[in-house]
């Protein structure tokens, strides 16, 4: 049995991060994709996405697309044909279903890489979260010799589980960071390309402001990934496959112990492996989760829906989780890897996540936006 004296520094960070919750393409040099034209009506409770304007404002910052805001139904549907039944129950936070208006702004194509990152941390000499020694004011209760630096990482059984406890299947690793996302003896040498992962939300706001960029809000987001479509259930439509392919880097298999990796990959893949969405957007629905610049609160759609049409919502004053009351928490959007029917079918569009913000994990990362200047 593993030993379990990480759990007096981690349990509510394992909790938090969950949600309980080829190579790159030459993005810069793409050509932008064509209008979005949804000719399907939308389904029960959602209105159709009326976009801004298409055309850029100016030429397009390195790797990244224009995504033209507008106004859209926010906020997910009843998933069909799910397992969903414990653990994550993907949609009830995400209602009511509300409008909502964007204004235009640039989105990162992609996650932010490895290499981006490396860049980063390069320049600046930046430590991340999970490279320091947690403090002991922070952990009054850990005895020193936990007080050792690491984070989350997935470490499956080697047989079925329930799926009632998601400690079966999470740990907390020493040693485990940006670096090193599976631990110590793992490496990122040779995934220049993949999404940098064991990043807490300060992790992310320092790039993004190095970068000259933010995070997106949760708005922002979803109107991005739904890439012009109104009210789908993935950002590329209704159906997990699109003419027999997949469309998304998830879980295929027995959760949490087999992966039978029939999209092609086990575990994280390198970014833009799948096609982008109407925007230009890649991985908005799979492969890791993504930091938004919203607390989460379970009851903020409700707070939006009686406003009307909420503009340029930027997320509620502070953070609650009724399931942990007092943990500060932002909302994490797009699902990961370990996404499936079974358990966590948060790769439906509209579907959140949240985690607690010192906290990363091995499926968790960002991307970026900027807006336009005048």
């Amino acid at each position: 049995m593993m030993p379990r004296k990480w759990l007096n520094i981690s349990v509510i960070a394992i909790s938090a991060a969950i949600g309980i919750a080829g190579g790159v393409l030459l993005l810069s040099k793409s050509k932008s994709p064509e209008p979005v034209v949804d000719v399907t009506p939308p389904p029960e409770g959602f209105l159709k996405t009326v976009a801004g304007d298409a055309t850029p404002p100016a030429a397009a910052p390195e790797g990244m697309v224009w995504v033209p805001g507008g106004e859209f139904s926010m906020g997910a549907r009843d998933p069909f044909d799910m397992q969903d039944i414990v653990g994550m129950q993907a949609t009830t936070d995400s209602r009511p279903i509300h409008r909502v208006a964007v204004e235009g702004f640039w989105m990162d194509a992609t996650e932010v890489t490895n290499e981006q990152f490396g860049r980063f941390v390069k320049e600046t000499g930046y430590v991340t979260v999970a490279e320091r020694k947690p403090r002991q004011e922070d952990f009054p209760t850990a005895p020193p010799e936990n007080l050792i630096p690491g984070s989350v990482v997935f470490a499956p059984p080697d047989h079925a589980v329930p799926l009632n406890d998601h400690f079966q299947w999470w740990a907390y690793v020493d040693g485990a960071d940006w670096r090193h996302p599976l631990g110590p003896q793992s490496s990122i040498e040779g995934k220049e390309k993949f999404p940098v992962v064991q990043i807490a939300y300060e992790d992310a706001e320092a790039y993004a402001k190095w970068a000259g960029k933010r995070l997106p809000t949760e708005a922002e987001w979803e109107f991005a990934a739904r890439g012009g479509l109104s009210g789908k259930l993935y950002p590329w439509g209704d159906e997990f496959t699109k003419d027999g392919k997949w469309m998304a880097n998830s879980h295929q298999g027995n959760f949490p112990n087999i992966d039978t990796g029939a999209d092609a990959f086990v575990g994280v893949a390198a970014v833009a492996q799948y096609p982008a969405n109407g925007y230009g957007v890649f991985d908005v629905g799979g492969n890791v989760w993504e930091w938004t610049s919203d607390w989460y609160r379970s009851d903020y759609y409700s707070v939006l829906a009686a406003a009307g049409v909420a503009r340029n919502p930027k997320g509620p004053p502070d953070a609650f989780d009724p399931s942990e009351p007092g943990v500060p928490k932002k909302v994490h959007r797009g699902g990961s890897f370990l996404c499936t029917d079974q358990y966590c079918s948060r790769y439906a569009v509209g579907t959140r996540g949240k985690g607690e913000v010192s906290t990363g994990t091995n499926h968790l990362g960002f991307r970026c936006v900027q807006t336009p200047t005048s």
